[in-house]
């Protein structure tokens, strides 16, 4: 099957000319998997230390309409994340889904956020849900890491110990890319899933500046796809079977430590 990463301008509205143009060329990449960016539709929120509920609701607003763009576009299925309103305290959730031919299944919430200029989303974020769990796309199984949490490798190490072949990781991150894709490397090594993740592209008025960067690492580790400006999506192949393959592999069959306290 093939599966498309990509990046997305900042400040993506659902049905302007901006969404048209990525979505042509979703529809000549012909996927049968999307991996969109984090949050991909509105405004950066986080590019600000101080929570606003006006600001909040129209993110929501944004991504409300934004998936029923995504589900026009006939993609089998779908990877993403939006915010969601977090019951009780008052700050936003980012929640990862899946969209599975237009169905919406819920797949987790981001546990690790950064706090830092232009990135201070624990001041709009908190965890919902807990769990890293394994979510059924049909025909594989798909675990997410959203963003930061693509450097916690304890995670992608739990997707392939539980059956994923895929980890998709959207991403909202700066001009820098060199640690993500130490990062995404990592990943698909240690867990024996490819991995595939899209990015942000440009400038936030009195924010941070995204970089763009999508990429696709094989169950082995090896980059088999990236984005540019010149081509915004790509697509890769992907054979849920090499993964299974390679979790019978080192560093993937190594048992885990029963007892870590005796490390």
């Amino acid at each position: 099957m093939r599966v498309a990463i990509m990046e997305c301008p900042e400040g993506l509205v659902a049905d302007s000319h901006a969404w048209d143009v990525i979505a042509r060329a979703i529809h000549e990449a012909e996927p049968d998997v999307l991996v969109t960016d984090e949050m991909p539709f509105g405004m950066w929120l986080a590019r600000t230390d101080a929570f606003d509920p006006v600001r909040a609701a129209a993110s929501v607003a944004a991504h409300e309409a934004g998936l029923e763009a995504l589900r026009r576009l006939n993609v089998p299925v779908v990877l993403s994340s939006r915010p969601v309103n977090a019951s009780g305290s008052g700050q936003l959730v980012n929640e990862a889904f899946a969209l599975v031919q237009g169905s919406y299944r819920f797949a987790h919430h981001k546990h690790y956020f950064p706090a830092e200029p232009g990135w201070h989303e624990t001041s709009w974020f908190a965890p919902g849900k807990p769990g890293f769990d394994v979510v059924d796309a049909g025909a594989f199984g798909v675990g997410f890491l959203l963003c930061t949490e693509l450097f916690f490798n304890e995670w992608a190490r739990h997707y392939g110990r539980r059956g994923a072949c895929l980890i998709a990781a959207p991403r909202a991150t700066g001009e820098s890319i060199d640690a993500w894709l130490t990062a995404g490397s990592m990943a698909a090594i240690v867990s024996g899933c490819f991995v595939a993740s899209s990015n942000r592209v440009g400038r936030v008025l009195s924010g941070p500046t995204f970089g763009g960067g999508g990429f696709a690492f094989a169950p082995d580790g090896t980059l088999i796809a990236s984005t540019s400006a010149n081509e915004p999506v790509i697509a890769f192949d992907m054979d849920p079977a090499c993964s299974v393959e390679q979790q019978k592999r080192y560093p993937c069959y190594v048992p885990e430590i029963a007892d870590r306290g005796h490390c």
